[in-house]
């Protein structure tokens, strides 16, 4: 016996991705609905060699339905999510709305499984941002063996964590580049992205840091150790998927850079790539389409006692997003729902 799953958002480049993701995992469902607003109803999309045309998500009615996938923002998920979960559809929101709430689990399932019987408090699960996702895939198995203390980590961010608008306005400045004559100026973004970074993702807060950066700091100390002290900078930068950082991680016990690398080699959801050689690490441009954390650039920090430095590049639209939503949807079904 599968699982009623509900894909909510599912016109969207994550909304998508999920349910490439589900039927690429086969996930076991005997029904698949494709959600959407309004302005979207009778909008085709794919779902392994089945398309599935989208229906209407004010108007739709959970009520027998498993689980659910939501990939549509806060605003629309504080509107509607709440009367899916009182209906005993189980809700795993992409968005930033719940991460925050004591009373709803923010889960990676390579690191922190155990919260996912959390869910019986409100029939909600949370989805990390994607540029903490890939970073504590990476942390947890090194907190583990030597306790990490601090992390300062500094992110480039493709324009698809932006969605749709972000790829396209990098698209379309970069071929005005080209053609002065056809200029486009910055809209999704604060400044041009075509060949430029902008240090500044979310809005700003009174302290200094973005919101992007805030919500590393608060997701890294929920899902990982709150003792853990997090420093980031986020930056966008013009590629089209993919997130990349560079880490910097204090531990209170040494830990040689063989032996991380040997500890990340065996851990979940990890690919080790590090050759000091030319050519011997992973881009974004690689991880583009593949399920993994691609870790890469292991070495000592030789700056403070226990350190070490490491470059993490993972694809924002799965393992940031809708991979780590069907891996919770996986974890749910194996240690919660368990039909079948």
């Amino acid at each position: 016996m599968g699982y009623r799953v509900a894909v909510v958002g599912a016109t969207g480049n994550v909304g998508r991705e999920m349910l490439n993701i589900l039927a690429e995992r086969q996930f076991p469902v005997d029904e698949v609905v494709a959600l959407a607003s309004r302005r979207s109803l009778g909008t085709e999309v794919s779902f392994g060699d089945t398309t599935l045309k989208c229906k209407d998500l004010e108007a739709f009615d959970f009520k027998g339905w498993d689980l659910s996938l939501w990939a549509v923002g806060s605003e629309a998920t504080k509107k509607y999510a709440p009367a899916a979960a009182k209906a005993g559809c189980v809700v795993i929101d992409n968005s930033s709305l719940y991460r925050y709430d004591s009373d709803i689990p923010l889960i990676v399932p390579e690191v922190n499984p155990q919260a996912i019987h959390q869910v019986k408090n409100r029939n909600i699960i949370a989805n990390p941002n994607c540029s903490t996702a890939q970073m504590v895939v990476a942390l947890k198995p090194l907190h583990d063996r030597a306790t990490i203390k601090r992390v300062v980590v500094s992110t480039y961010q493709s324009v698809s964590g932006a969605g749709k608008e972000g790829i396209d306005e990098l698209w379309n400045q970069t071929k005005s580049i080209y053609n002065p004559t056809d200029d486009k100026p910055a809209k999704k973004f604060t400044k041009q992205i075509a060949f430029n970074v902008i240090p500044h993702i979310d809005v700003f807060m009174e302290d200094g840091q973005t919101k992007e950066e805030w919500k590393m700091v608060a997701e890294t100390k929920k899902i990982v150790d709150p003792k853990i002290k997090v420093t980031a900078t986020c930056v966008r930068v013009p590629v089209f998927v993919g997130h990349s950082e560079a880490v910097n991680i204090e531990f209170e016990d040494h830990l040689d850079e063989d032996e991380a690398r040997d500890i990340l080699r065996e851990a979940p959801g990890v690919m080790v790539i590090d050759k000091r050689e030319d050519g011997g690490y992973v881009t974004p441009v690689e991880c583009v389409g593949d399920f993994a954390t691609f870790i890469s650039r292991i070495r000592q920090d030789s700056t403070i006692d226990n350190g070490l430095n490491l470059w993490c590049v993972s694809d924002n639209l799965r393992k940031g997003a809708a991979l780590n939503a069907v891996q919770i949807a996986e974890l749910l079904g194996r240690e919660v729902l368990k039909k079948g």
